[in-house]
């Protein structure tokens, strides 16, 4: 049986940011994690990935986003581009705009926090 995959948009090398949190919290619960961050080589000692496309999966089971409305705009294309089954809107990254693009994309999301659907608080991971 395969892990379930998850490819973190705005992952973050520092501990201390959502973005690192939730590749940890993803990993410690046995997710196969993909941290996309176009700056960084690797997360917590996992490969990072510059872009979606860059991901080795050809379907995954949830893409989390941690990125500012303005930038996720311009990556919304590439998440619609991706096979996944769940988009996850984490606290932050939600605007009007976003929300009028995804249904423009005929993309759903979860508007919540993908760490507490974990069933675990961000501030409970190691």
């Amino acid at each position: 049986m395969s892990k379930p995959t998850v490819a973190i948009l705005g992952a973050s090398s520092n501990r201390s940011k959502f973005g690192n949190i939730s590749v940890r919290a993803h990993y410690q619960h046995g997710y196969e994690v993909y941290p996309i961050n176009p700056k960084e080589s690797t997360i917590e000692d996992l490969t990072a990935y510059k872009t979606l496309a860059d991901v080795p999966e050809t379907k995954l089971n949830r893409i989390s986003v941690y990125l500012p409305p303005r930038i996720l705009l311009t990556v919304l294309g590439e998440v619609a581009a991706i096979d996944h089954d769940e988009l996850w809107l984490n606290p932050g990254t939600e605007s009007p705009e976003v929300l009028a693009e995804l249904k423009e994309l005929g993309l759903d999301a979860i508007q919540a926090c993908s760490i507490v659907d974990l069933g675990v608080s961000p501030s409970d991971v190691l």
